[in-house]
């Protein structure tokens, strides 16, 4: 399959390309190219399933380290394009050399994210990249200004901010319909998701022949193979992940951001507390969490996981009430303030209807050189109490960040944990 995924390199296209060289974006009326990075769980069930709907867009490339999630991903996409068009790849790097691909997606784990997508930029790519941006924040902001540098559209998979109820209540907030915010609760899973076969999964073995298990550690450090290592379950260790605190501040947290209109504004002050298991165990990060934030106004936001206490979702409480919102679900402490409408002159937030939406205004955005709703600097606040919490939590002192400068004040033990040191020879 790798011999014939690089001679496809070179072969000609069945979908006719915008533009080679690509820099500028595409004519309206040409189909803008996607290639689908990382074919796992939200790589297959979100990214190739969620493209193929966008009528603007064809996907002809897929790349994944593991032959299975490789010729499965494929044979998805050509059945339902009824041809075998689209080609398989097992290196990143032979995707971005295609000058006929305009847009990459990136569902891979969080510590290759930052490897694939400043080199996706420089490829002159434009990017749909999954929350939480990045490993460390360092990485996500080396992101952020590659993008940028390049002109890059950039989607990050945030994609609540495209349903309608958490734009509802985004709106109520912003409108001041609950008076002057002042606190906010944003609740996140707890624990990790239960191995089916714990014996089994966490046995040390060779890896199958399947998958390039050194390519998938990558930068991380060098570790044995074991099945609950890779897949899904990469989230509970440090070296790959953050946990579920950082596998859902980018979906909850974003919002309370987006409510309060702080897509360009961080937390001045972060303290935190974890439960994590013994770090001899493969699964290190926190299992049970608190963070407290305060934002440069004095508004303290507190970020939970396992806490009944604190409902999942968001929830910003006012001198005039409060409104709550998660998936399938709103609410409010007046039931009245649901059917209200926003005004002409009021704040009008964009509104892409639905998950699927996210996608659609991406290729959009591709074509008009627009911006999304979240591009990558606004991830980068998105998840910045994240960071910030994780390293309250591991060095078990508050956090005074400075959140215009990205600094962290007086503290050299906690600044070096802003970033990580690469396996050789990756580096960014």
């Amino acid at each position: 399959m790798q011999g014939a995924a690089l001679a496809a390199a070179s072969a000609p296209m069945i979908v006719k390309a915008s533009a080679l060289g690509r820099g500028g974006g595409v004519a309206p009326s040409d189909r803008v190219t996607v290639a689908n990075i990382g074919l796992g769980w939200m790589g297959f069930d979100g990214h190739v399933k969620d493209f193929l709907k966008v009528k603007g867009a064809q996907t002809v490339a897929v790349c994944d380290i593991d032959e299975t999630h490789l010729t499965d991903g494929k044979a998805f996409i050509d059945k339902a394009y009824g041809d075998h068009g689209c080609t398989p790849y097992h290196a990143f790097e032979e995707v971005l050399m295609r000058r006929d691909i305009d847009a990459v997606s990136i569902a891979v784990p969080d510590h290759w994210h930052a490897l694939i997508a400043v080199q996706a930029a420089r490829a002159k790519k434009d990017i749909y990249c999954e929350k939480p941006l990045a490993h460390t924040f360092h990485e996500g902001l080396m992101m952020v200004e590659e993008s940028e540098r390049q002109g890059r559209v950039w989607q990050t998979g945030s994609w609540q901010r495209s349903v309608s109820n958490f734009h509802q209540a985004c709106e109520l907030v912003r409108n001041g319909r609950i008076g002057k915010v002042k606190s906010i609760e944003v609740g996140l899973p707890s624990g990790y998701y239960a191995l089916k076969n714990p014996e089994q999964q966490l046995k040390v073995t060779d890896p199958p022949k399947t998958l390039f298990y050194d390519r998938w550690l990558g930068p991380a450090p060098e570790a044995p193979y074991c099945e609950a290592r890779v897949h899904i379950n990469w989230r509970w260790n440090l070296d790959y992940g953050g946990g579920q605190l950082m596998d859902w501040i980018g979906h909850h947290v974003d919002i309370a951001h987006w409510g309060m209109g702080w897509d360009d504004n961080g937390p001045v002050e972060v303290e935190g507390v974890g439960e994590y298991p013994p770090r001899t165990d493969l699964f290190n990060a926190a299992k049970k969490y608190k963070v407290h934030c305060t934002y440069p106004d004095g508004t303290p936001m507190t970020i939970a996981g396992g806490y009944p206490e604190i409902l999942p979702g968001t929830k910003w409480i006012g001198e005039k009430g409060w409104v709550y919102v998660d998936r399938g679900k709103l609410d409010a402490s007046q039931k009245s303030l649901l059917d209200e409408k926003i005004g002409e002159n009021e704040i009008h937030l964009k509104n892409n209807g639905d998950s699927h939406g996210h996608y659609e205004e991406f290729i959009a955005c591709v074509k008009s050189r627009g911006k999304t709703l979240t591009p990558a600097r606004v991830a980068l606040h998105s998840a910045t109490p994240g960071w910030l919490g994780q390293i309250a939590m591991l060095t078990g002192r508050k956090i005074h960040w400075d959140p215009k400068k990205f600094e962290i004040a007086g503290d050299a033990e906690a600044t070096k944990l802003l970033s990580r040191d690469m396996r050789a020879p990756y580096r960014l």
